[in-house]
């Protein structure tokens, strides 16, 4: 049995991880995300910034497109987030825990609907060792989702 603590660190170790290929020449605020699936396995994802500021991804979204290519957007049980400022390397730096906007919210919540759970998020800052577990029932409640349009 794997512990919260030891779910916590994978994935936060893996979105830091994945934050240093952040593509965010305009922000400069990298954003590492990692998706824990059924299986154990984890699929990662960074933000991926566009010229055209509203064409820019998140990480959490590119994470959880990655999954849904896969055929496995039921399977997502937690998802870590870590984000700060770039430095001169373009690492991201910061301690504060970074949290998902409000637009991944709802796309962590199609997952949710899609699989009947309410997925634990693990935030931290880029390079902190502070931590925060939130349930996305308590990021974005009365959420709107597959379950309103019948879908199960």
């Amino acid at each position: 049995m794997t512990s919260d603590s030891d779910v916590r660190d994978r994935l936060i170790a893996a979105a830091r991880d994945a934050a240093h290929n952040a593509h965010a020449p305009y922000s400069r605020f990298g954003v590492g995300a990692a998706v824990l699936l059924t299986d154990g396995s984890v699929v990662t994802g960074t933000n991926f910034e566009n010229a055209s500021y509203g064409l820019s991804l998140c990480a959490e979204t590119v994470a959880l497109a990655t999954v849904n290519a896969q055929g496995r957007l039921r399977d997502v049980v937690a998802i870590g987030v870590i984000g700060g400022m770039m430095d001169g390397d373009g690492k991201p730096t910061g301690t504060k825990p970074v949290g998902p906007c409000g637009r991944c919210r709802q796309v962590i919540n199609e997952a949710a609907q899609m699989g009947k759970r309410d997925i634990a998020i693990w935030c931290a800052g880029a390079e902190g060792d502070l931590h925060e577990r939130h349930l996305l029932s308590e990021l974005l409640p009365h959420a709107f989702g597959p379950g309103d349009l019948g879908i199960d």
